[in-house]
């Protein structure tokens, strides 16, 4: 199918198990910011164990040697995984929302144990 204002190629929707796949990974990489620099070495550290795993799955589903378990597998996988290693840092939207229920700045910005993403 053609696209007659740029008639470049219409993308066609990936099947349901590849969107969810990807979303998975978007889910993966898409971590919130932390609310202070104190917080950069935890956020690196979540997105990087995030990054991993996400390329484990993207792997797994790419690699055509006969051991596959199915993109459907994969992303189950993937999000245990996620799942198990929640953020340990406050993000910029829990520390404002701290702040609007009168919290002061050092209690908003204080970890409270796996409350990210």
């Amino acid at each position: 199918m053609q696209n007659r204002s740029t008639s470049m190629p219409t993308p066609e929707c990936p099947d349901e198990p590849l969107r969810d796949l990807l979303a998975a990974v978007l889910e993966a990489l898409d971590i919130p910011a932390p609310a202070t620099v104190g917080h950069a070495d935890a956020y690196r550290q979540a997105l990087e164990d995030r990054a991993m795993h996400a390329r484990v799955a993207l792997e797994n589903v790419l690699v055509d040697d006969g051991t596959q378990l199915g993109i459907e597998w994969e992303t189950a996988y993937l999000r245990e995984r996620l799942a198990e290693h929640p953020s340990t840092y406050v993000t910029v939207d829990q520390a404002r929302a701290a702040l609007a229920d009168g919290k002061s700045w050092m209690e908003a910005v204080q970890p409270t144990g796996g409350e990210g993403r």
